[in-house]
């Protein structure tokens, strides 16, 4: 028996800005959308060329406020192959959030309070 991940879920508030946010900080892009007719909820997964693996920013319409997302003590890591880019647009955007200078990786945070890391790819 073989498990293979797909997918990671995170629910957000806003899906637009969410949608521009993992764009530009991380190049995903909207790969599919699911929309029930009583517009309830909206689902959209996204992804790049890089990797199998997709994220689901999820929206809800009977959920306007913003999420409790607990102590932060999860969160989605990225393997990037130019590190120095990555943090300087990170550092742009303004979404840093901590740095562990003596493990080389860094943690940006998305519209909705999730941490994503940000870790070089080592050679």
């Amino acid at each position: 028996m073989r498990f293979r991940m797909v997918h990671e879920n995170y629910n957000v508030v806003d899906l637009e800005k969410s949608l521009a946010f993992y764009e530009k900080a991380l190049g995903l892009k909207e790969v599919r959308r699911k929309t029930p007719e009583d517009g309830s909820f909206i689902i959209v997964y996204v992804a790049n060329e890089y990797a199998d693996f997709e994220l689901e920013l999820t929206w809800l319409r009977d959920h306007p406020q913003k999420y409790d997302i607990g102590e932060e003590e999860f969160h989605l890591a990225f393997k990037v192959d130019d590190f120095e880019a990555a943090h300087k647009l990170h550092e742009e955007m303004g979404c840093i959030c901590f740095e562990n200078h003596s493990m080389g990786i860094y943690f940006i945070q998305d519209p909705d309070g999730y941490w994503l890391e940000v870790i070089p790819e080592r050679r």
